[in-house]
């Protein structure tokens, strides 16, 4: 772990992994709801970085969080967020082969997995979700689609994602949602957002948008 003062009031703290990563970011915010970092307004997390702004003395908080011992963030338990999905995607006979596996299979894989939001960004509402078990890592495809449609619950690398509106995108499409992930009206207007755990539920190709469970629809 390494802290970077930013500026006059913002701290970069640098980690070896996106695990260390999660599990300091979870730590920070622990911190913060005890009221330990008062000053801190801002704590955003990226893949292998956490910035942290409006901290009062960034110097002092640097040599303090190098110092700290941080909980294994699998031993922290918080509520899951189900998000239904189909697993109809154009590319998922694709990911399939490169595990190795049926289609039927390759859902079963993904839908076992429990995931968690490690940062977000490329679009508002877009998070950027670990989870999947080590060697389940697909290339993004060669040549990107100019248009994916909201909804649409792809993988690439290590992540999963949920793209929240029409957008180009590379990701392999292995599913598709009726959850709204980004939704202005709604506060807060993000379903996710860092150290959310998640889980994709399937659900019937032929189930209809109203049974998305109430809250993840943003209805």
């Amino acid at each position: 772990m390494r802290a970077v003062v930013v500026g006059e009031r913002a701290l970069l703290v640098e980690l070896g992994s996106g695990g260390e990563t999660e599990a300091l970011h979870a730590e920070l915010l622990r911190r913060r709801a005890a009221g330990a970092l008062p000053s801190v307004t801002e704590i955003v997390p990226a893949a292998r970085t956490v910035l942290l702004d409006g901290v009062e003395e960034p110097a002092r908080l640097a040599s303090l969080i190098t110092g700290w011992e941080i909980e294994p963030l699998h031993a922290r338990v918080e509520p899951a967020l189900d998000i239904p999905v189909r697993y109809d995607g154009p590319d998922l006979p694709e990911v399939a082969a490169l595990w190795g596996v049926s289609p039927e299979e390759a859902a079963e894989i993904h839908a076992g997995a429990e995931f968690r939001v490690a940062f977000c960004g490329f679009a508002p509402g877009f998070g950027y979700l670990t989870g999947l078990p080590a060697g389940y890592e697909v290339p993004r495809r060669a040549t990107p689609r100019t248009a994916v449609p909201p909804g649409a619950v792809a993988v690439a690398g290590p992540y999963t994602g949920v793209y929240p509106r029409t957008s180009p995108g590379g990701w392999q499409l292995i599913g598709t949602t009726d959850a709204v992930l980004w939704d202005p009206r709604r506060e807060p207007a993000a379903l996710l957002s860092p150290g959310t755990r998640v889980r994709f539920v399937p659900q019937d190709p032929r189930e209809a948008a109203r049974d998305v469970p109430r809250g993840v629809g943003g209805r």
